[in-house]
């Protein structure tokens, strides 16, 4: 059992995953997160002062807009991810009065040694 009080605690933890949303450490995340789960259940016990609640409040809202900026930053990949491979299926191009043609890629995927 830590000798930090409940909101030191909750403190110590927001940095943390602060720390770990910045290094896009998702196993420390998820640590993270049981941790502040065992912490919350603690609440009933041991109330917090709005004074003491105030820096936690702020720490809250902090890393809530890194967990929507690094969910943002995933998806931007997965689409990303599903262009490059529409790409490699086929691809769109325009001619001089503005028709779409469509190229579809080989379907043979072996690789070819040139000398």
């Amino acid at each position: 059992m830590s000798n930090l009080t409940l909101p030191q605690q909750l403190e110590d933890l927001l940095q943390a995953e602060r720390t770990a949303l910045l290094e896009g450490d998702f196993e420390k995340i998820s640590e993270l997160l049981e941790q502040k789960e065992a912490l919350a259940q603690n609440l009933t016990e041991e109330p917090i002062t709005p004074e003491q609640l105030a820096p936690l409040r702020d720490g809250m809202r902090r890393n809530q807009e890194l967990y929507d900026q690094t969910l943002a930053g995933i998806r931007n990949v997965a689409a990303r991810l599903g262009d490059l491979k529409r790409i490699r299926r086929s691809m769109d191009t325009y001619d001089a009065f503005g028709r779409r043609t469509t190229i579809d890629a080989p379907k043979n995927n072996t690789l070819e040694r040139r000398a």
